[in-house]
């Protein structure tokens, strides 16, 4: 039986919220993000300041080079978990097969589900509806029988858009769709298909699985399979965290002697928001990231069954003598074992 699964994904969610609620902000380049002044990062920004070039994870005082005349809001997290609470009970009324990504993404399995005589599209469409009407904001949807074709659809015509796509038409819809849509595809390997001249995922399918698994490893397989539209994954209805970490972007760049107290800080941080977590959430790795003065970044990670002070002092010092230079920023994390019992009832979060 074919599956039908809908993927919904809000437009510059934390942006059109602050646009909802300030007129003032609409028609004109803005973003939601840290101060340009304090290193801060934008976390999200509206279609007008992405024609400058504008996008999340971009560092704010850069941004406002790329386009001047850029505003900035700060974060109002209350709002946009409320607003992400308000999406989930809509989704929620068409079934309870719910994946979250993210505070504005989530798949939905809808097969069998009797709303509109079961079906997806005319349901993606009702959701759409109510989004808007109801939160004054609007959505993207793809509606396709697996995930990656699901999430794909949903990109397909953003903002605002409903992509579906039928059983019958996925070999058509494949072959024009750049590899780069597969997830996992970076640049460094799309590079390396392009060495072989393979652009779209039609350009995959003369390859057997058993090539692309002696070119590419473990992950030719899904290339194998994603370009062929298979993906046999589960919408997995879980709200349980696989990993939880706290950073902290200094003022001025420093050297590795002055980061003790800094890590130490984000330690205690962590142990704190780690006791308001159930207690099926298992530690199993400790890691810690550093960003450096010129942007380059690393990331060290090794087994751990406790948020060991110890342990996060010796990843520091690897990590930092990867490349030996001042530090930009700072972050400490865990992250958990699988959880196979009952999950927990907290929300996912976005920033933590």
């Amino acid at each position: 039986m074919n599956r039908k699964i809908i993927h919904c994904d809000a437009d510059c969610f934390f942006a059109a919220l602050e646009m909802r609620d300030d007129v003032s902000l609409r028609g004109i380049p803005m973003a939601v993000g840290g101060d340009p002044l304090r290193r801060g990062v934008i976390s999200t920004c509206n279609y007008e300041a992405r024609k400058f070039g504008v996008r999340s994870a971009l560092a704010s005082a850069y941004a406002k080079k790329l386009c001047p005349e850029l505003i900035i809001v700060p974060h109002n997290m209350s709002k946009y978990r409320l607003a992400a609470q308000q999406l989930k009970n809509i989704f929620l009324d068409y079934t309870d097969v719910i994946e979250p990504l993210s505070l504005d993404e989530a798949f939905l399995d809808v097969t069998g589900v009797d709303h509109f005589c079961g079906s997806a599209t005319l349901m993606a469409k009702d959701i759409r509806r109510r989004v808007e009407k109801e939160m004054g904001i609007t959505i993207s949807a793809g509606v396709a029988p697996n995930k990656f074709l699901a999430k794909v659809a949903s990109d397909w015509d953003k903002p605002d858009g409903l992509t579906v796509i039928e059983p019958s038409r996925i070999k058509f819809f494949l072959s024009q769709l750049p590899v780069s849509c597969i997830p996992g595809v970076g640049p460094q390997t799309q590079r390396r298909l392009g060495l072989l001249d393979i652009r779209l995922c039609s350009d995959l399918l003369p390859l057997s699985e058993i090539e692309l698994t002696q070119k590419f490893g473990k992950f030719g397989r899904r290339l194998y399979a994603f370009s062929r539209g298979d993906d046999a994954r589960p919408v997995a209805s879980r709200e349980y965290r696989k990993s939880m970490s706290v950073e902290h972007t200094l003022e001025q760049d420093i050297p590795p002697e002055h980061c003790g107290t800094l890590l130490l800080d984000l330690h205690a941080k962590l142990a704190k928001r780690l006791q308001a977590l159930s207690p099926l959430h298992v530690i199993n790795k400790l890691f810690i990231k550093i960003k450096f003065m010129d942007f380059t970044h690393t990331t060290i990670e090794s087994r751990a069954d406790n948020l060991d002070i110890d342990l996060c002092q010796s990843l520091f010092r690897e990590a930092w003598d990867r490349h030996r230079k001042p530090v930009r920023l700072l972050g400490v994390g865990v992250r958990f074992s699988g959880i196979d019992q009952e999950p927990s009832q907290q929300q996912l979060l976005l920033f933590e």
